[in-house]
């Protein structure tokens, strides 16, 4: 009986395991096809059917074509076998030419190679169903049989690199390259010299630093002096505060940027900092943990001789750590993310001010037919926030399981 219920139970949970484990691979896809991608090469991103692993086409020199340099490599079919064969020319134009009596049977030779049967002035024809058609003389076995074309296309020459007098002829575009596993890190490089990405990281990460350490300063002095401190008109201030919220950010773009006008700081970075350092949600966030704070600890701490910004630093901070980390976690999402407001202030012209998102818009731009250039600068965006999410998603837990809202 109970072999029959570890049984049970073990399926269950196995069963559990492997519905999460789908629904992980569902969501974390396409951020993986994001990074895969960023490592491919070009003709690799573009291949049908996609895939997930990044592959490069093999290249090699082939003595006799040295000029040529590195040829890419394909498989030719060589009797039963797929060989590997290297690319010596493209664009051949060649002739699919069969018998009169036998079209099922074709032979495949450049158009350089065949001549016309009685010569050019007096090519010979033949009669097939009714219509004229022009013989020409195609070499098969050491014989020249004469034949009609059925068809004009073009090919690629490829030859053995061990043996080059093996050659063939092959559509190249429906030819299957040697490829092997391999990463393209040179996309990285490629993507923070075309759009100068680096100046825009450094820019992103100044700008998201300094409003996560204003939004935090500006918020634990304004969610203590609103929950601890007693003067007239607290209670309707932190309403009114509050009440900000609910207005829409498009109703402030107008006003907000006629400031930066008046001011001086369009076009700078100042304009991305100094209005986001102040927040009615973190000021809540921070006023609502205070308040879960026993006032005998304060009170106690007052009667010792603390100062209130000894209570607030020493007392109250050590205590409010998840709430803390939230909050800079939000903030930081929030700005390293910020695109409509950097794209309406900042000119974009200005490469030296720019952020990462503004960079981005215009890479997808600059490189629209090559995705993995477009997926490596969004990665290079991207990974910040995942490892800043993935390292502080501990503090989300701690901080609504620990924390209450009170009045």
């Amino acid at each position: 009986m109970k072999s029959s219920y570890r049984i049970i139970t073990f399926l269950q949970n196995a069963l559990v395991y492997i519905v999460l484990i789908a629904f992980a691979y569902l969501m974390l896809f396409p951020f993986l096809f994001m990074f895969s991608t960023s490592f491919k090469d070009q003709t690799d991103t573009f291949r049908y059917p996609p895939r997930l692993l990044p592959h490069r086409q093999l290249k090699t020199i082939v003595a006799g074509y040295e000029d040529l340099g590195e040829l890419s490599m394909y498989y030719a079919s060589v009797g039963t076998e797929e060989v590997p064969y290297a690319l010596v020319e493209q664009n051949i134009r060649v002739g699919v030419y069969a018998e009169p009596g036998n079209l099922d049977v074709t032979y495949v030779h450049a158009l350089t190679d065949i001549q016309p049967t009685g010569g050019t002035e007096n090519q010979a024809t033949t009669t097939i169903d009714g219509q004229e058609h022009k013989l020409w003389d195609v070499p098969v076995d050491d014989m020249i049989v004469q034949m009609v074309m059925v068809n004009q296309t073009a090919l690629g020459r490829l030859v053995d690199p061990a043996d080059t007098t093996r050659q063939t002829l092959q559509n190249v575009r429906l030819s299957t390259p040697v490829e092997k596993l391999s990463i393209r890190p040179e996309n990285y490089a490629e993507v923070r010299d075309m759009q100068g990405l680096d100046r825009s990281l450094t820019n992103t990460a100044l700008v998201t630093i300094l409003v996560v350490l204003g939004q935090l300063v500006t918020s634990v002095l304004g969610g203590y002096a609103l929950a601890r401190l007693r003067f007239p008109g607290r209670d309707q201030l932190f309403l009114v505060y509050l009440g900000t919220i609910m207005i829409p950010f498009v109703v402030l773009i107008t006003p907000l940027y006629q400031l930066m006008v008046i001011i001086g700081w369009v076009d700078k970075l100042a304009s991305l900092i100094i209005p986001w350092i102040f927040t009615a949600y973190g000021t809540f966030l921070m006023r609502q943990f205070f308040i879960t704070i026993p006032k005998e600890i304060e009170e106690a701490a007052l009667i010792d001789g603390a100062s209130r910004l000894q209570i607030l630093v020493r007392i109250f901070l050590p205590a409010s750590v998840s709430s803390l980390a939230t909050l800079a976690t939000f903030t930081f999402l929030y700005a390293w993310n910020s695109f409509f407001w950097p794209l309406v202030i900042i000119n974009t012209g200005n490469r030296l001010n720019h952020v990462l998102t503004l960079s981005l818009s215009q890479l997808r731009g600059r490189a629209a037919d090559n995705a993995n250039l477009v997926m490596a600068g969004a990665a290079i965006a991207i990974l910040p926030p995942m490892i800043i999410y993935i390292l502080a998603q501990r503090f989300f837990v701690e901080s609504a399981t620990s924390s209450g809202v009170k009045g």
